[in-house]
């Protein structure tokens, strides 16, 4: 249980800042699949997720 003002440890990973992000594919909103390594090459990518309507965060 998390109490009010109480902080949590970030996950752990093996990734560190500066590090490129691993290849993933995930489906997108409007259900077409979205390849990380697609856009490699190409302007910077912002990725950015979302948890679904009415579900915990």
């Amino acid at each position: 249980m998390m109490l009010q003002g109480q902080a949590t440890a970030p996950p752990k990973t093996h990734l560190k800042v500066g590090d490129m992000a691993p290849d993933f594919s995930v489906p997108t909103t409007a259900g077409k699949p979205f390849k990380l390594s697609d856009y490699k090459g190409k302007n910077g990518v912002v990725v950015a997720f979302f948890p679904a309507a009415f579900t915990g965060g």
